[in-house]
């Protein structure tokens, strides 16, 4: 039997607090793009690595017709499965494989990547290796643990503003300031 969670996390930011040390999700904005009885699925949208689309496209024989494409950051999405990436892109659409979640899409197949590289992509994109993965059960009890703040996604955040502005912007969101809050976890 699956247990439906009495609230779902689906389209919202996870943000981190500011005591969660792991490197995986340090100072973290996580997309969760699904969350039922079975688990949570999410994208983390603000830890860029090294690595840019152009070399992604290379190693899988595309060419990007620009440079500015070539260019595009590509984001640490999570610890689990770094070999296999995925477009969070606005508005949704038809591709291959998507999960469209509101307005926001999530595609995992080799059409958008080839569209993107042609110029002819989604008005909006974020690349990501790797994805986080929660079991039934897990990322309540890290919320309930104050690992995490959750509150509704903004496609403003997650498109157009810089990596680096993004866990402090997600917070305030919600009326929170991350700097001011402290690292010791307590419950009333």
């Amino acid at each position: 039997m699956v247990m439906i969670p009495k609230l779902t996390l689906t389209n919202q930011f996870l943000i981190a607090m500011p005591a969660l040390t792991d490197p995986n999700f340090f100072h973290s904005v996580t997309y969760i793009c699904e969350h039922n009885g079975e688990g949570a699925l999410g994208i983390v949208i603000n830890h860029p690595m090294e690595i840019r689309l152009g070399d992604v496209l290379e190693h899988m024989g595309i060419h990007a017709k620009t440079e500015q494409i070539a260019s595009l950051p590509v984001f640490a999405g999570g610890p689990l499965h770094r070999e296999r990436g995925f477009v969070i892109h606005y508005p949704g659409g038809k591709w291959d494989n998507v999960l469209n979640v509101g307005e926001i899409g999530i595609a995992s197949s080799r059409d958008i990547l080839e569209a993107i590289a042609r110029g002819e992509g989604p008005a909006q994109a974020l690349i990501a290796l790797g994805y986080a993965g929660w079991g039934p059960g897990q990322l309540e009890q890290e919320m309930a643990d104050n690992a995490w703040l959750s509150g509704p996604a903004d496609v403003r955040i997650l498109f157009d503003l810089p990596s680096e502005e993004r866990w402090a912007a997600a917070a305030a969101l919600f009326g929170v300031d991350l700097n001011r809050l402290s690292n010791d976890v307590g419950h009333a």
